[in-house]
């Protein structure tokens, strides 16, 4: 567990995914997926932009209450 004020570095898994959008049409996404507690993200696109959306989302949404820097393993 992470101290506070301190955050980590957490590697996410992406992987490309067809999403619904709010239409119910099929489109071209991304989900990333917490290396640490499995928690995962989506966001519509493919491309670095819809990526780095993902990880933003990890942060916020962290079920932990955790404030970690996540990196795909690129990074």
């Amino acid at each position: 567990m992470t101290k506070r004020g301190r955050s980590s570095r957490i590697e996410c898994e992406i992987e490309e995914v067809e999403l619904e959008n709010d239409e119910g049409f099929e489109v071209a996404g991304v989900c990333a997926t917490c290396t640490k507690c499995g928690h995962q993200t989506e966001s519509f696109g493919t491309e670095g932009a819809s990526i780095r959306r993902c990880l933003a989302l990890m942060r916020e949404e962290c079920p932990l209450g955790e404030q970690n820097f996540y990196v795909t393993e690129d990074d």
